[in-house]
């Protein structure tokens, strides 16, 4: 019998939830796919490794799962390739993977759990991602997530460091902090913490050498976590933003809780603080009602938050929204949007990764053991292969093929 697969497409979280996924799958011949549904090319994307995993495993059981599924149980259970589909919250549960039903779908607005246990091992990846933080209380005009995800709920910090202690202990010497919307961790929990106080006490329970935090709303960043960010080593040099535009009319109309000018200020002070951080960033082209020079604003954002690790999504409306109920641009503009963004954003990386030549970079292994990524998240090439999961001190030689290259220091 052929081993189960997990295919897992969109954020983070959805890949550390791919791994839970996996332990409770026993041996069984079955193919699951993760979706996302952040986009309509996401869920384009989803519908294709649907019909793919078909092709390639005609006698397997197809379950689809995650947020596209969550969204729109009822197409894809339409599909004919598909087995089951699987709910957002019911996806971790070991009963929802014993039973026969087609569809096991909740109202996602109404769980207020998150991770009733998480993954205990990520052997196929050098870095583990746990899971903090789920859902999402904000309503920007233009995201189905919240839809897909809930509502914001958070993982107590006791089970979070239990967790992080099993991975270090299992050989992780990385960890990745993920959530939907992270920075609203803890308001639900008694005592409310949060994001920060999380932090100190991975950082004060475990012996987790490198930990890194994924998507960050900027307006919550308070200055517990920006202290972290800035002066604790094991924290890694790497903030990702979400800013999704550099206008000032796009971000209220997206309803956004923050000003260009907000973002502008607080990369200054990141980099004021920790010269060697990185900045990356999500950006949407193309947003209904953007005129050029609002594009322009955007694209100028890039130099103005020196952004080298950029996440550019051409806009596309999604059912439900309130963004896909106004003006909407000409087909192709958003497109081309995205595109003169990716080509900003490329000239700033490339100026980016030429400034660390002749630098010392610890790096951590990554398979197949002859590349992996430095603490400013920086994908580096070595010269010689190394064991997976190690840290290795690399001297950088070369910018090769959009990516750092380097020898052993």
């Amino acid at each position: 019998m052929a081993a189960p697969e997990v295919i897992s497409l969109g954020c983070r979280l959805n890949l550390a939830e791919s791994e839970t996924i996996r332990t409770l799958l026993g041996s069984r011949d079955v193919v699951v796919v993760n979706s996302c549904a952040v986009t309509n090319e996401a869920v384009r994307q989803t519908r294709q490794a649907i019909r793919r995993a078909r092709r390639d495993r005609p006698s397997a059981q197809i379950v689809v799962t995650g947020c596209a599924a969550q969204i729109d149980p009822q197409g894809f259970g339409a599909m004919t390739e598909v087995d089951r589909v699987i709910g957002n919250a019911e996806k971790l549960r070991p009963d929802a993977w014993r039973s026969d039903d087609a569809a096991l779908v909740q109202d996602i607005m109404a769980v207020r759990q998150t991770a009733p246990h998480l993954a205990s091992s990520f052997s196929a990846h050098a870095r583990a991602f746990v899971e903090v933080q789920n859902g999402c209380d904000h309503r920007c005009t233009f995201c189905a997530i919240p839809y897909g995800r809930g509502n914001s709920r958070s993982v107590p910090a006791g089970a979070v460091i239990d967790r992080i202690a099993t991975l270090v202990a299992a050989g992780h010497r990385e960890v990745v902090l993920t959530g939907v919307d992270l920075t609203s961790y803890g308001p639900d929990l008694p005592g409310a913490p949060t994001l920060g106080q999380l932090v100190e006490r991975v950082l004060a329970h475990t012996r987790v050498e490198r930990l890194r935090l994924s998507s960050l709303d900027g307006v919550e960043i308070d200055d517990r976590l920006f202290a972290l960010l800035t002066q604790e080593a094991r924290v890694m040099p790497h903030v990702h933003l979400s800013l999704q535009a550099g206008d000032d009319m796009i971000l209220k109309r997206m309803k956004r809780r923050h000003a260009r000018a907000d973002s502008v200020a607080l990369v200054e002070r990141l980099k004021a603080a920790r010269e060697d951080i990185a900045i990356g960033a999500d950006l949407i082209a193309g947003f209904p009602t953007e005129d050029e020079a609002m594009a322009a604003n955007t694209r100028a954002l890039i130099d103005d938050c020196d952004i080298v690790h950029a996440h550019i999504f051409p806009y596309s409306p999604r059912d439900g929204t309130p963004a896909a109920r106004m003006p909407q641009l000409p087909p192709g503009v958003a497109k081309a949007r995205a595109a003169a963004l990716r080509e900003r954003a490329a000239a700033r990386r490339s100026a980016w990764l030429d400034s660390l030549v002749g630098t010392r970079q610890a790096v951590l292994v990554e398979r197949p053991g002859d590349q992996g990524h430095a603490g400013n998240f920086a994908a580096v090439r070595l010269s010689q292969p190394a064991q997976i999961g190690t840290i290795a001190t690399v001297k950088i030689d070369r910018v090769e093929d959009g990516r750092l290259s380097g020898v052993p220091a």
